[in-house]
């Protein structure tokens, strides 16, 4: 425990050391900001692009006429979560009983 603690104090000088000294000039400071905003920009946009994406989620229980088959999942009720959920329940109880019977 004390040894992790040593490594995990001298790891943080040794950051705040190399941050002091290559902040310390005023070009190097420019530039560093200039990256940052940079990449917040492309996180941005990133983030952007995959939010405008259409997902199917967000399609589904939309019935629409041009979309039979999504129609057709709404009208009928998806029952897959009901069936896999009562599956793994009766499975594991299964297991249980045979521990128990063995």
């Amino acid at each position: 425990m004390m040894k992790k603690r040593w490594i995990y104090s001298a790891v943080g000088a040794v950051g705040a050391g190399a941050a002091a000294y290559l902040l310390k000039d005023e070009s190097r400071r420019t530039q560093l900001k200039e990256k940052a905003k940079d990449l917040s920009t492309s996180m941005k946009d990133s983030l952007q692009k995959d939010h405008n994406n259409d997902l199917p989620v967000e399609k589904a229980g939309v019935p629409e006429v041009d979309s039979i088959e999504n129609t057709k999942m709404v009208d009928e009720g998806s029952q897959f979560g009901v069936q896999y959920y009562n599956q793994v329940k009766e499975q594991d109880a299964e297991e249980i009983e045979e521990k128990q019977n063995a």
